[in-house]
């Protein structure tokens, strides 16, 4: 459940995968995305030879007609192994999740596998993983080994999930990615913050103020 008050509603969004998927690549495409006045900067800890060890986070928000200030706050989590500990406390309290897998054929079992961990993780720390706002991206598409989109679309064709294909670091399905999670978002937790009855923020107007129209 996002943290909200009479003033501030803020939701917390994680990007998740496995080891140099393109996670950070992710933030650090939305960050330079966004329009400067509605992103803050971002902060990332602990993170060597291209890989996060603690998490990424990127803050951004908008204040809506209500005059609520709504704040989405971006974590990345470290997708080694080692690190379960800290990739469970940041995936605590997720409002939503971004799974980024790369397209690379021969890391088809590192992605299911990952995958698995999200659920396991998800369960561990009280999330219930059925219901959780979550979109799929499958990063690094550009390149020669990426296992081709229908292919990808036809193995996933009983997904609940948004499928979204990308190059992060040309910045390619980067925002695409971003703006079908905050559908989901609205769709999930409309009701519970009275997105559209108190606030007048219908599905479309949360996505295009949040990324910055409007």
């Amino acid at each position: 459940m996002p943290e909200i008050d009479a003033r501030r509603l803020t939701f917390k969004i994680v990007y998740y995968g496995p080891e140099q998927g393109g996670k950070t690549s992710n933030l650090l495409r939305l960050r330079e995305l966004l329009p400067p006045e509605r992103a803050g900067e971002m902060m990332a800890l602990d993170t060597r030879g291209g890989s996060t060890l603690l998490f990424d986070l990127l803050p951004f928000g908008f204040r809506s007609e209500s005059g609520l200030l709504v704040k989405f706050r971006l974590f990345s989590v470290p997708g080694k192994t080692a690190y379960d500990a800290t990739r469970k406390a940041v995936l605590a309290r997720a409002d939503g999740v971004v799974f980024v897998a790369d397209a690379d054929r021969s890391l088809e079992a590192i992605n299911r596998e990952s995958f698995r961990r999200l659920a396991d993780d998800c369960a561990e720390v009280g999330l219930a993983f059925k219901y959780l706002p979550l979109v799929v991206q499958f990063n690094k598409c550009d390149l020669p080994n990426a296992v081709p989109e229908a292919e990808t679309r036809a193995r996933w064709s009983a997904a609940p999930w948004p499928l979204v294909f990308a190059a992060a670091n040309g910045g390619r399905g980067v925002t695409q990615t971003l703006e079908a999670l905050l559908r989901s978002l609205h769709r999930r937790f409309d009701g519970e913050c009275a997105l559209r009855a108190r606030h007048a923020l219908d599905e479309d107007t949360f996505v295009v103020r949040a990324m910055g129209g409007g």
